[in-house]
């Protein structure tokens, strides 16, 4: 602990506060519209002079906390349901002797959280993949990848109609191993691919801000737990920094997505998610 709070000390004040002010921007942004955090944290913190190694650990450590939080957030003011109908072991158990364990569990697990759980559960396979073929596939095609994948689902957010082949079980599957892949290659892109495939499988725009955010805290949670297994330890002076911007942004962008109509959102999600996949492909052949 001592070392850690002489680590989180080290930096010069003014780059402290710098990237507090950076971390609150992008979390807020992250936390309102589903996405944008990793994407636009990574290329600044580089800039800042930090390695890759460096940068990916601490924004995915940021993100598995301040994810949770949002989620929670989300929650309890109505923007989602994460309620299961019943926590007693007793009830849950005499539900699947009654029902069986299928039936069981989509009765008394919303939907949203099903979302979220077979996304985080997607995001094993997904991450742990993605983290290991990082250390090997060159930059370039991660983010040429990355950038062409992001802006092709903004488009479609935007000139597709959400109803367009309906819900399925099977595509919010692919959203998950895809964003995972993401996220452990490059810190980024998760949200821009979970938020917008939610919307084109007819998922409201309010409830897939709160199910990316949620998911993408438990999918941060296998990647930092792969970063500490096969690299070195967590950056925690610019870790800490990074979550001391974030946390403060999160009851606010909590309260922002709360009373934004719909209909606005779902568009300012489709012409983020353009920019922010644009902005990647710019940045790559720059």
């Amino acid at each position: 602990m001592e070392n850690a709070l002489i680590q989180l000390f080290s930096l010069p004040l003014e780059i402290g506060l710098f990237i507090i002010l950076i971390a609150f921007a992008a979390e807020y942004t992250d936390s309102t519209l589903g996405m944008g955090y990793g994407t636009s944290l990574t290329p600044i913190l580089l800039l800042l002079g930090f390695s890759p190694l460096e940068v990916v650990p601490a924004v995915l450590l940021s993100e598995l906390i301040t994810g949770l939080l949002a989620g929670f957030t989300h929650h309890s003011l109505g923007n989602v349901n994460f309620r299961p109908k019943t926590m007693s072991p007793a009830k849950i158990i005499r539900g699947i002797r009654t029902f069986g364990f299928n039936e069981s569990y989509r009765r008394g697990v919303p939907v949203h959280l099903r979302i979220v759980i077979l996304i985080a559960l997607c995001s094993i396979a997904g991450t742990i993949t993605a983290v290991y073929l990082a250390l090997s596939i060159p930059a370039f095609y991660v983010k040429l990848y990355i950038g062409l994948l992001i802006v092709a689902v903004g488009l479609f957010i935007l000139f597709r109609k959400p109803d367009e082949g309906g819900f399925s079980w099977r595509k919010i599957t692919l959203l998950g191993l895809l964003a995972s892949f993401n996220k452990g290659m490059s810190g980024g892109g998760y949200g821009p691919v979970v938020t917008g495939g939610q919307i084109l499988s007819s998922v409201n725009s309010k409830n897939a801000v709160a199910v990316t955010s949620m998911a993408e805290g438990l999918t941060c949670l296998v990647s930092v737990l792969t970063y500490l297994a096969g690299t070195s330890a967590i950056n925690w002076k610019l870790a800490s920094y990074l979550l001391i911007g974030a946390v403060v942004s999160v009851p606010l962008s909590a309260l922002t997505v709360k009373v934004m109509k719909t209909g606005l959102l779902h568009t300012v999600i489709g012409i983020i998610t353009v920019f922010l996949g644009s902005l990647t492909l710019y940045k790559i052949f720059l």
